[in-house]
């Protein structure tokens, strides 16, 4: 019998016995190297079995698929943030909004573990992340600054309103009672505290440096003779470290960009404890 017809034979009986034994059967070539496991399946046998298929990493150089990334909110964003905090890669927040800190948690996170660090949250990371975190409950999905995020005072739930909590260290950019935007912020030292109350923005100064501090003060904001929501270039290098001169401060330069086009002269600010 030819080679041809010697494996032809030896299929044909793998076949029959896998038939009858519901297995997994290996079958050698003409050359004697083995070939694919044949299996046939049972009737009645609720177990499909096959091969186990690896995981490995997207063929050739492809990305992962992207979930999150700066720039995104929302309810997925938040229980990122609270696994991240659940690893030591992120301290703040929750906030529900991807900005900088959370980039760079992610891209820590992700250099760690020798994936690229991109800073986004593909779906290779997200699923290294959830393996090593178990799923955040209601505290830790909404704890914002070392403190429960509560609900926004009363008076940010009509109109345009930028609320700013003392007590949660955030600034909530509110549009009739929904938020539209979160993001870390710091205020005034002990000498020069941030005033609280009911304000409105009154001017508004893209590239602004103060003329007192001779400090840059970029998207200034003013809503209380010098004191203004603006970019810190110290308390992104800094954090909680420093303080400002009663301004109000944010982090997040990408985040303060979007809100410094979205805010108009006239919006209001409450500030509160």
């Amino acid at each position: 019998m030819g080679s041809l017809g010697r494996t032809t034979a030896a299929l044909t009986s793998a076949v029959a016995l896998a038939a009858l034994c519901g297995c997994t059967v290996q079958v050698p070539d003409a050359d004697g190297k083995p070939r694919s496991p044949v299996h046939v399946q049972l009737p009645g046998d609720p177990t499909p079995r096959s091969s186990p298929t690896p995981t490995t990493a997207p063929a050739g150089n492809r990305p992962a698929r992207v979930l999150w990334s700066r720039g995104d909110s929302g309810t997925a964003v938040r229980e990122l943030q609270a696994r991240l905090r659940q690893v030591a890669w992120l301290f703040d927040g929750p906030t529900g909004t991807y900005d900088d800190l959370t980039q760079k948690a992610v891209s820590g996170f992700q250099g760690k573990r020798g994936l690229p660090r991109t800073g986004k949250t593909d779906i290779v990371t997200w699923q290294r992340l959830l393996r090593m975190t178990h799923e955040p409950g209601t505290w830790e999905l909404y704890l914002m600054g070392g403190q429960p995020a509560a609900a926004p005072d009363p008076r940010c739930l009509t109109g345009r309103v930028l609320c700013i909590s003392k007590t949660s260290r955030t600034l909530r950019w509110m549009v009739d009672g929904r938020t539209v935007s979160t993001m870390s912020v710091r205020f005034g030292a002990q000498y020069t505290p941030t005033r609280e109350g009911v304000f409105s923005i009154y001017w508004k100064s893209r590239h602004h440096v103060s003329t007192l501090y001779h400090s840059p003060m970029p998207y200034a904001m003013f809503f209380s003779g010098g004191q203004a929501v603006h970019f810190s270039y110290d308390f992104a290098a800094r954090g909680y470290a420093g303080g400002s001169h009663g301004c109000v401060n944010v982090r997040d330069e990408a985040a303060i960009s979007q809100l410094f086009a979205q805010v108009r002269t006239g919006d209001k600010v409450v500030v509160y404890w």
